[in-house]
């Protein structure tokens, strides 16, 4: 959960010898839980220890909305690693897919190993050092995913590093069909706006659940308009909250409350 700007990776000297500078990437701990920081109070991520790979975080568990209409993953990627909650827990939950994380400082991938519990890659899970730009633009890539969850911020930012509609239209030729893209936004600052616009250009539909924490939304992302039956998503609510005690019913209430505001603007019609 966090904080605009260009990132500090992407601060590169003109010179092409030099190395990209990083925060540097430090921890806390509190009542039994862990947190990543790069160098400031801004939370980057959390685990707790007693349940390494449970999502702590309620915006985290909100990045799993796509659940609520694909039940059963084939192909799942994370673009920015963080504390590896996202990614450690498709790898559990969905022993059937397969997990890709994108991540470009290799201190956040050697951090997640040693303290956050992250797995060694199998045929399975597959943890990329690399520029996630460079991974949607990567034309291997488009067409497979069928859940692609966007979490890219530096020390810095109170939005998302990348956030142009070029950026979230690459996402998109990511997805499989009927695919979903979820991301971690602030509601409460400027950039929120410019990533909803490039957004609504790059998706055919877009909601966001309610803000949670302090001022964190999750932008659920449709390459096709949904048929949005809240009954029946009530129903997959249920049942994603009795096999992973995720709150997914008020998943539902927010994507309600969604189209209840959309209705009373007028700005949108749904099906």
């Amino acid at each position: 959960m966090l904080i605009k700007r260009k990132s500090i990776e992407q601060q590169e000297s003109s010179r092409p010898a030099r190395k990209p500078r990083y925060a540097p990437v430090t921890l806390s701990e509190q009542n039994g839980v862990r947190y990543l920081h790069f160098g400031t109070e801004w939370v980057q991520g959390a685990m707790r220890l007693r349940k390494p790979d449970w999502l702590e975080l309620e915006y985290g568990q909100q990045m799993m909305a796509w659940m609520l209409f694909i039940e059963a993953p084939q192909q799942i990627a994370q673009l920015g690693l963080g504390t590896a909650s996202l990614t450690k827990f498709c790898y559990r939950q969905f022993p059937q897919a397969k997990i890709t994380a994108i991540e470009l400082n290799p201190s956040v991938i050697a951090i997640c190993a040693s303290m956050f519990k992250l797995p060694a890659d199998d045929e399975r899970l597959s943890v990329l050092e690399m520029d996630a730009l460079d991974f949607v633009n990567d034309s291997a890539n488009h067409g497979t995913l069928d859940a692609l969850q966007v979490d890219l911020y530096d020390a810095t930012a109170r939005g998302p590093v990348l956030d142009s509609a070029d950026f979230y239209s690459a996402c998109n030729a990511c997805l499989a069909p009927h695919g979903i893209v979820t991301v971690n936004l602030f509601g409460d600052h400027p950039s929120y706006a410019k990533n909803i616009k490039a957004m609504k250009f790059a998706f055919a539909h877009v909601i966001c659940l309610p803000e949670v924490h302090d001022g964190n939304v999750v932008a659920i992302c449709f390459n096709s308009k949904p048929v949005l039956d809240l009954d029946a998503l009530a129903l997959r609510a249920k049942q994603i909250l009795a096999a992973t005690k995720l709150p997914a019913p008020s998943w539902v209430k927010g994507i309600e409350t969604s189209i209840s505001i959309a209705k009373s603007t007028g700005r949108a019609k749904i099906s």
